[in-house]
């Protein structure tokens, strides 16, 4: 299967125009944090926090919006990988560190890019943003 092939919309269509698809595909370059089949996590451009890397998945799903059924299994690992690779990227165990998982939806949710995506930040505060 191609990198084409893995990287299309859950509805089948290729995403040749998702900035999200072209990193995952390997068309952009990225700091990888993680990749497996399904997900890729990569350092965010523009990191509000000390720790901020992203989790894709490497189907393409606009937002949380199209999450359906299908979605759990998926959705399920992107949740339980965050706690890990947040540990691995420096943040510092709970109760007395942590990090914040954020998962922004639409245009009024504070979505810039139209795939699905969350965000993991934590590290000493304060940070620029969130």
């Amino acid at each position: 299967m191609s990198n084409v092939d893995k990287h299309r919309h859950a509805s089948g269509e290729a995403s040749d125009n998702c900035l999200f698809c072209k990193i995952a595909s390997g068309k952009i370059p990225s700091r990888k944090v993680y990749e497996d089949e399904a997900l890729l996590a990569f350092h965010d451009i523009n990191p509000w926090a000390p720790v901020h890397f992203l989790i894709i998945p490497k189907v393409h799903i606009a937002s949380m919006a199209q999450v359906t059924l299908e979605h759990e299994a998926l959705l399920g690992r992107m949740m339980v990988l965050a706690p890990r690779l947040a540990l691995e990227q420096g943040c510092r165990p709970y109760p007395e560190g942590g990090y914040r998982i954020v998962t922004n939806t639409g245009a009024e949710g504070g979505q810039e890019v139209h795939h699905l995506h969350i965000h993991v930040m934590g590290g000493p505060r304060p940070w620029l943003r969130g």
